[in-house]
């Protein structure tokens, strides 16, 4: 059987981790997929240094639409990432009757019911494994391995520089600029890290594997985002004392009001295997109700783990290039006309606990008045500890660091004693307020 043609768009880090992966492990691939796979044509706009890359018998084009209108091209790779271009690529090579394999999150998290729907009318695939974690195959446990399931939650690191910045806060002790910048040095960190720092990369993802988990439209634009940029030095130190670390996780909960989506910081006991995921590794826990919790770990970005992800998908599309598209696995793992209409619920709605740093007067009565806003608005305390403050001048050495934990209460009751605590003059700063995850 003739090899499968293959069109590569975007010869970039992930791009030449593919080319390369599938030259190396060409001979086995083939026995797994029951036929070649190969990359005929490459697009990329520096084309000279592209051809380097992948040297004589490849066509290198400047121009991604002539790898589309090639009749011999049956899979299109995108690696070009993106909104913009992309998206009007891959709807080109739908509409042409290509199946589309992309490592293009935000693409997919933004336009996913569009692009899904119309590879489902043209009868081709559109396949994102490494779209998500990388080299982690969590996009195929989900859709397949966790069929049986009822899935309750997911909870995931999913970015790997914001986990390299937490960890060299914790381990150095030192405050999220600087280590940013370390982490820009490295080459951790874009020189523009708002995507990751600010958690719109792990929103894209988390909003795919929510979509998947529990069988709803992807709804980017109703995930609660929030970023590591406003971590301090301390709250790492208070959490390791209190037993926690801080993890920027993704979470995705079924509730009985209906679907939770939410990106911001955690404190998450050490204890648990994912709190002990350290530099720029990922990790994502899955809890069904069948099987218990589970738990993938691995690289999360790179160019050969990424790569990975990338050739796996294609092999899956060669299996299954001939067959009846009513047999394939559906993109979101549900059937199209058997989706949820399960609600995305306001951050406001989400009930989980909560640890609050409070710098305040070192005076009688301060701590009475703050828990017993707290205890007005039926919010039940778990542990309350007074620790001196750091970092502060002679002239404020009259304060102190007042940390709470809570038990359950919802968001938008939290939110509104919160206003009440701000309020008091014995509140000398900003309250930090962080969310608690026991994740069991």
């Amino acid at each position: 059987m003739k090899p499968i043609k293959v069109g590569l768009l975007g010869m970039g880090t992930v791009g030449s981790g593919t080319f390369n992966v599938l030259k190396r492990n060409q001979e086995e691939i083939q026995r797994r997929a029951g036929r070649g796979i190969e990359i005929a044509m490459v697009a990329d706009l520096d084309v000279a240094r592209a051809q380097a890359l992948v040297g004589e018998g490849v066509q290198v084009v400047g121009d991604a639409r002539a790898v589309i209108a090639n009749p011999e091209i049956d899979i299109v790779i995108e690696l070009i990432g993106g909104y913009g271009i992309a998206k009007a690529l891959v709807m080109e090579a739908i509409a042409a009757g290509k199946h589309v394999v992309t490592a293009n999150k935000a693409l997919l998290a933004v336009h996913g019911t569009e692009i899904f729907a119309a590879a489902q009318a043209k009868g081709v695939m559109v396949a994102f494994e490494a779209a998500v974690a990388g080299g982690i195959p969590i996009i195929k446990a989900l859709r397949e391995g966790l069929t049986a399931n009822s899935i309750q939650w997911v909870a995931g690191i999913i970015n790997g520089t914001t986990n390299f910045i937490l960890s060299e806060m914790r381990d150095k002790g030192l405050d999220f600029a600087d280590v940013l910048k370390e982490a820009q040095r490295l080459g951790y960190a874009e020189a523009d890290p708002t995507f990751d720092i600010e958690g719109v990369d792990a929103a894209h993802k988390v909003t795919l594997m929510s979509a998947i988990a529990f069988g709803i439209p992807v709804q980017f634009d109703k995930a609660y985002v929030e970023g590591i940029t406003k971590l301090g030095a301390a709250d790492i130190k208070y959490a390791e004392q209190l037993g926690y670390r801080i993890k920027l996780l993704g979470i995705t909960k079924r509730t009985a009001q209906g679907i939770e989506l939410r990106v911001h910081p955690s404190l998450v006991p050490t204890q648990r295997l994912i709190a002990n995921v350290e530099g720029a590794m990922n990790a994502v826990m899955v809890q069904g109700d069948a099987v218990g919790t589970t738990l993938y770990y691995g690289k999360g970005a790179g160019s050969e783990p990424t790569a990975s992800a990338v050739i796996a998908d294609l092999v899956d599309i060669t299996r299954l290039h001939t067959a009846d598209p009513l047999n394939r696995v559906p993109h979101l793992a549900f059937q199209p006309g058997s989706m949820s209409s399960l609600a995305v619920l306001p951050m406001s709605e989400v009930v989980t606990s909560y640890y609050l740093r409070l710098r305040v007067a070192d005076q009688a009565g301060v701590l009475a008045k703050v828990t017993g806003l707290l205890a007005d608005a039926g919010i039940s305390i778990d542990a309350v500890l007074q620790r001196e403050a750091d970092q502060v001048s002679q002239a404020d050495e009259n304060q102190t660091d007042v940390i709470i934990l809570t038990h359950d209460t919802r968001e938008g009751t939290l939110n509104d004693v919160l206003a009440q605590m701000q309020a008091l003059p014995t509140v000398m700063a900003p309250i930090v307020r962080i969310r608690k995850e026991e994740l069991n």
